[in-house]
């Protein structure tokens, strides 16, 4: 994707009006539990700031309801309460520690009093505008709302991969009424490490997919036939693939709608020449516990009453060997229930090898499995770690995100 980015913009002086992704998660008192978002969009704010620029942040936090539609006075008060939880006035007093003050929170994202307070900037300020969920033209990218939030910026810099996915009033509208739109490095990165996988991979180039169900990412998997050498499959999904094949699966997760699609997927591979590496033996628990009974069980000896939760010590090494052979590697989905330690051996086991293979270029992409390179201790030595799950599954689909296009192009 050939879009302008950060460093292509002249920021001095200038109102920078910034989408970053700061939903992050809140302990009870408001105050940030995980501040993996926020410092994830510190480069592009302090090289803003270093800049001489005017930074004007945006972004949304939690799902605010809509008063409006409370069908009674108590349900009213119940959304009220939720969305006062949802105010940005923590994030700021968080942002103010990591960049060592000056930042301004308004109570408002656009209107009289957020204008005059962009007016009154000066190079090197920050203003955080508040949820922009609590506009409901935001989630329906209304024209209106666009032009108020254009009219905040003389330029627009997108740095929230993980809403890209999106067309929003903040992540898409708004650039149809400003000069420019770049990305943010941030973003500039995700759009660097999905391109190469998509479009020029060191290969052999092998897809590791886990998660739950095949139908949720049967666009992932078709896409994915074209351009891998070899695909894995681990986690839930493997046992709906063992099923397709006839084998028992026991009290194991099944995806009943996804069989037909598992056997369309075993015969695509077959005729497009990827290797395809599904599990061999798995453990297996009589209960979904960490305290649970466990033992290893071969390909279709998964007893009623008991289920899979993890790949089995034959399936690791296989994958691990098939691993080790890769120039890429780029995964989606743990390969086993990695939140309880019996049952993490694979995914840990997986997440360490690619950690300490420096010639393998390692993609992880977003939501569980970066949650679990981050438990680990792991990211850091990953090529990539990606900040948006679903943005991230839909680069693997091939799609085209709207945030991205949206950008001005070089």
């Amino acid at each position: 994707m050939n879009k302008l980015t950060i460093e292509d913009l002249d920021v001095k002086g200038k109102r920078v009006l910034m989408r970053v992704d700061f939903n992050v998660p809140q302990n009870e008192d408001g105050s940030v539990r995980d501040d993996t978002r926020i410092r994830a969009a510190l480069r592009s704010i302090n090289y803003v700031r270093e800049k001489g620029g005017k930074l004007i942040l945006m972004s949304h936090l939690g799902r605010p309801g809509d008063p409006n539609k409370a069908e009674s006075e108590e349900e009213k008060a119940k959304i009220l309460k939720k969305n006062a939880t949802l105010k940005m006035d923590p994030i700021a007093d968080h942002l103010r520690k990591l960049v060592g003050g000056n930042v301004k929170k308004v109570d408002d994202i656009v209107g009289p009093d957020v204008e005059a307070a962009v007016a009154a900037m000066e190079p090197g300020d920050i203003i955080l505008l508040e949820n922009t969920r609590f506009n409901k033209g935001e989630t329906k990218n209304n024209p209106e709302l666009c032009e108020q939030l254009a009219k905040l910026g003389d330029v627009y810099v997108s740095d929230a991969f993980g809403t890209v996915h999106r067309a929003h009033a903040s992540t898409e509208g708004v650039t149809k009424y400003v000069s420019q739109s770049a990305a943010g490095f941030l973003v500039a990165k995700e759009m660097e490490y999905f391109g190469r996988v998509l479009n020029s991979p060191d290969r052999p180039l092998l897809a590791i997919l886990g998660g739950a169900k095949v139908s949720d990412k049967i666009t992932v998997i078709e896409n994915l036939l074209n351009l891998v050498d070899t695909l894995v499959i681990g986690g839930g999904m493997a046992y709906t693939f063992m099923k397709a094949q006839g084998y028992e699966i026991g009290n194991s997760l099944l995806d009943e709608g996804g069989i037909d699609v598992a056997k369309t997927v075993l015969a695509k591979a077959k005729e497009k020449g990827v290797e395809l590496l599904l599990p061999v033996d798995t453990v297996v628990a009589d209960a979904f516990s960490n305290d649970a009974n466990t033992k290893v069980v071969g390909l279709g000896e998964i007893e009623a009453g008991w289920e899979g939760l993890d790949i089995g010590p034959k399936t690791l090494e296989m994958f691990c060997d098939a691993i080790k052979k890769s120039k890429t590697v780029v995964w989606n989905g743990p390969v086993g229930v990695f939140e309880m330690e019996k049952f993490a051996v694979g995914t840990k086991t997986i997440a360490d090898l690619l950690a300490n293979s420096p010639n393998i270029t390692s993609v992880i992409g977003g939501g569980d499995t970066a949650a679990a390179v981050a438990q680990y201790g792991l990211a850091d030595k990953m090529s990539h770690v990606s900040t948006g799950g679903g943005a991230s599954l839909e680069m693997l689909e091939g799609k085209e995100l709207p945030g991205l296009a949206a950008l001005t192009d070089k």
